[in-house]
């Protein structure tokens, strides 16, 4: 697929010009490095469940707010502004690399993400665009992400992120969400060669998608495999693990050849936990969990090989604030304080106690310093 080559080509200010980073928790975390205290960021922190982001939000398009730097500037700042987070990850959505594709996708009231015309037989490929130029499609993400990183103010790191190919072709596909991913999967049944075609052409464009992140300013990078748990572990070894490597293996040779310091990067495969051993063999520094594994069985099967994030089943959030602090003790205990970020199994929900996350944030934090003490 013919991407265009000058993507880091971009107009944002020199990294020097960036404001000196105070706290680089999250990053040795990721790297490896040895951390005084667990790091924390939760999935989705930017989100409905506070007040000031629905009141930033009320009668806005969604992707219109996504396509407005200084909008997700703001929605990506305001949970740094309650909770001392040690990572802001920038406001935008996974569903933008279809539409640099040329797909319509739009967010519909009580329905979520909607495509008008999803892709139903191979000869639909055809309606996509040969030629992505990701600068120009994609160019608002990578303003937003210069601009955080100014506004941020060096107080913490700014993660940038995509979805994952395999996730990205259910949505184009089943035109929406689902709860079998049936349609996509018959794809990959009856149309192998047309899937992968398709996977190859959206690991290009995101290949190009976090390039240009990282040019703009992001510190690390999440790639979200958010529908592994639909494959079998022969499926994902076959459509969605070559690519999650791929695009690792391919960013990190690109930011060497080009001179630029590579950043930690992170895959977070929901429901895969059948492919652990395979996923910290993928040349992601961090593999993220969720609540679906136990924290040692994560470490024996990953061996030391990366570090992991996570993984609290969001909904212990819905507890008494004793108890979550309770939780999370456990957590800690079954991770260690070392090679680890905490984090939640999936996203916040839109109806959590603000509270309860900052409750959250305050038991890793001092429980872990309490932990390291103890080591």
């Amino acid at each position: 697929m013919d991407v265009d080559s000058h993507t880091l080509q971009i107009c944002t200010p020199n990294p020097k010009d960036f404001p000196e980073l105070k706290n680089d928790t999250f990053l040795r975390a990721a790297r490896g490095e040895e951390t005084q205290y667990v790091p924390v960021w939760c999935m989705r922190q930017a989100g409905r469940y506070l007040p000031e982001f629905r009141e930033s939000r009320a009668g806005k398009d969604f992707f219109e707010t996504c396509r407005s730097p200084e909008a997700c500037c703001e929605l990506t700042l305001q949970p740094l502004r309650r909770f001392p987070f040690d990572a802001a990850i920038i406001f935008s959505d996974i569903l933008v690399v279809p539409q640099a594709l040329g797909m319509d996708v739009q967010m519909l009231a009580g329905k979520g993400p909607t495509f008008p015309e999803p892709l139903k037989e191979p000869e639909d490929l055809l309606r996509l665009r040969t030629k992505v130029d990701v600068s120009e499609e994609l160019g608002y993400v990578f303003k937003a992400i210069t601009l955080t990183r100014h506004k941020l103010e060096g107080k913490v790191p700014l993660i940038g992120f995509t979805g994952a190919p395999w996730t990205l072709m259910t949505y184009m596909i089943e035109g929406g969400g689902s709860n079998t991913m049936s349609k996509a999967k018959r794809w990959l049944y009856r149309h192998p060669e047309a899937s992968h075609s398709l996977l190859a052409r959206l690991t290009d464009v995101i290949v190009e998608y976090l390039l240009g992140q990282v040019a703009a300013g992001a510190q690390a990078l999440q790639v979200f495999e958010s529908h592994a748990g639909c494959l079998g572990p022969a499926q994902f070894n076959e459509f969605a693990l070559p690519y999650l490597r791929d695009i690792a293996r391919r960013v990190k040779e690109r930011l060497k050849e080009s001179g630029s310091d590579s950043v930690p990067m992170i895959v977070f495969a929901k429901d895969g936990h059948y492919a652990l051993e395979d996923l910290s063999q993928s040349h992601y520094e961090v593999v993220g969990l969720d609540w679906t594994i136990d924290p040692r069985a994560a470490r024996g099967r990953t061996g030391g090989r990366v570090s992991l994030q996570g993984n609290m089943d969001p909904c212990a959030l819905y507890a008494p604030k004793e108890q979550i602090g309770e939780t999370v003790k456990t957590m800690l205990e079954g991770f260690g304080t070392q090679r680890y970020i905490a984090n939640l199994g999936h996203g916040l929900y839109p109806d959590m106690d603000p509270e309860h996350v900052g409750a959250f944030v305050e038991a890793v934090h001092s429980h872990s310093r309490r932990l390291r003490k103890l080591e």
